[in-house]
Formats: structure tokens, sequence, C-alpha cells
């Protein structure tokens, strides 16, 4: 039998984890476990208790840029980077929370740092300069490589072709695509690929509120961020569904958040359902990566 919730909540404190930090080292979405430990899901599924429990039972530790989370850790130690931009991370002593800090300051907006970051700031920088601000804080988005794009378009034109046939309201997009995520001025997101059914939401500028489904395509410098801050971030907006393809891999993760129901998990022979339309499109992954693997032998990148 799995530990039971309130064993998981004396478990999380004793080992010093965060939510998120939990939801990283289970897989379990952040927004799931925030739901579970705060008990406003009264039934969580066992297959989600046993995540939880092998992530805080088991010998493996969370390290990121040389910071062993759990542990305590003088002020200082460790460097974690995302997306390029380094950040100090700093542990205060006899304390297991993680405080990230800019290292420099990169975006030529004097008197603020990462955390105070607006629209207005969004705004103001350079068209060259891709990056995504996730409650005031900023983050660099790399530029894909082509195995990214391939997958992103090819998924799109799938997706696109469903909505020809078969008309609707819904209506696919491609990265980049700002999302005004949250309606808010400290939140713009960039995801690779959407699907919105309110198009009212669909604006000249941006979508403004939660799109239905997202998809993210991982790479090493996006990874982190994808499975742990946006995810949750997705999760608490409303999103219905978010897919994470993992290239390296050839894996699909599928995340029913409207149903709370476990992650399944498909490889690149599968043909995977759109929950949103209950099945009726899926995409065929075995052409998508059939058509990657033409260009696989001289990829040069990060995927």
């Amino acid at each position: 039998m799995p530990l039971t919730v309130e064993e998981i909540r004396e478990q999380k404190i004793r080992s010093g984890y965060t939510a998120q930090q939990l939801s990283e080292l289970s897989g379990v979405p952040l927004g799931t476990v925030q739901k579970i430990l705060g008990g406003t899901t009264k039934a969580p599924r066992r297959e989600t208790l046993l995540a939880l429990e092998r992530a805080l039972t088991g010998t493996g530790v969370l390290r990121k840029g040389g910071a062993t989370y759990g542990t305590q850790m003088p002020a200082g130690a460790g460097v974690l980077r995302e997306g390029g931009v380094a950040y100090g991370t700093q542990m205060s002593a006899g304390s297991n929370r993680n405080i990230l800090k800019e290292g420099a300051s990169v975006y030529g907006i004097p008197g603020k740092k990462q955390g105070e970051y607006t629209l207005e700031d969004y705004y103001a920088l350079p068209d060259e300069q891709r990056v995504e601000l996730i409650d005031g804080v900023f983050y660099d988005m790399s530029s894909p490589t082509s195995t990214h794009q391939i997958l992103a378009c090819q998924i799109y034109y799938q997706l696109a072709g469903f909505v020809d046939r078969k008309g609707g309201s819904c209506l696919p997009l491609l990265s980049p695509m700002d999302v005004q995520l949250d309606c808010d001025d400290r939140t713009m997101v960039q995801p690779d690929v959407l699907i919105i059914c309110d198009r009212s939401k669909v604006r000249r500028r941006v979508v403004y509120g939660a799109p239905d489904l997202i998809m993210e395509i991982l790479s090493r410098s996006t990874r982190r961020k994808d499975l742990g801050i946006k995810m949750g971030k997705y999760m608490a907006a409303g999103v219905r569904e978010y897919w994470v393809i993992y290239p390296e891999q050839k894996k699909i993760v599928v995340y029913d958040f409207e149903h709370e129901e476990v992650p399944a998990v498909y490889g690149d022979t599968d043909q995977v359902p759109v929950g949103i339309w209950n099945g009726a499109c899926r995409v065929d992954f075995r052409k998508i990566f059939e058509l990657v693997a033409l260009y696989e032998t001289d990829e040069q990148g990060d995927e």
C-alpha cells in the first residue's frame, strides 16, 4: 500500500523538498502535488501516491547545477542555469529553501531585477531577443533546432488538417505566438504548439488567457522550465491538456489536467489521441519521427 496523504506530508517536511522539487522528482504535475498536499484532492489516485512515495523514499537525489536539494548547504552553493542565464542558488545555513537570484542583468532595464519585470519591460526588449516572462522573471529562449521545428510544424500540420476537414471553432497555432496566460502584466509565454477553442481569446497581438491544449518540445535548455515552472502555470491557468514531447527519447507524455488523470506515455510509433477532441483526432508520430530521422544524422544542437 502506498503512503497516506498525511504520511506523504510528514515525509515531505522531513526531506525538505518544496512542492516544485517533489513534482520534478516524481513526474506528478505541480498543481496536482499542491492539491494533494493542501487537501483539495480528497481521494488521490493510487498511482499518483506511489509516484510521490518513490520520490520521497528513493535513493536518488535531485541535483541542479551542482546544488543538492533536500540537504543543508552553505549560502552561495551551486549555480542553476536556465536558458543560458546564470543564477546563484543560495541557501542559508540550516535552511532547505532555494532562492533564485539573477547573476547579472542582461536585459538593459535599470532599477529592476528578476521577479519585478512586467509586460512593459517585455515589449521594450529588442525584437531579436526571445524571452518568456513568468511571474515577473525573464527566461531566455534559445534558437530551436531543426528537429524541434520539424516536430512542431508536423504536429501543427496534422491538427490544422483535422480542423479543415471537420470544421469547428478550435484554432491550432504555432510558436512564436505570445500567450498572456494569466491575463495580467507579469506573465507572457510562447508554447510550441497550442489549440484555442474560444476564438475571442485570439487578439491581434496575443492569445489572452489559457489555451485548451498546449504542447512543448523539450530541449536541455528548457527541460526544467517546461516540466516544472510552466507545467504548474498551465494547470493553474486552466489549460485542459498538456503534451510534453521528448525528441531524444522519442516519447510523448500527455497530461489530462481537466480530469486529473495519471499521465499517459506514448512512443514514436503511436497515434496519440487529442483528449480535448475526445480522441477524434490522433497525431501520427510514426510519420513525424520518420521525417525527423532523415535529418538527425547531422543534428548539432541541444535536442
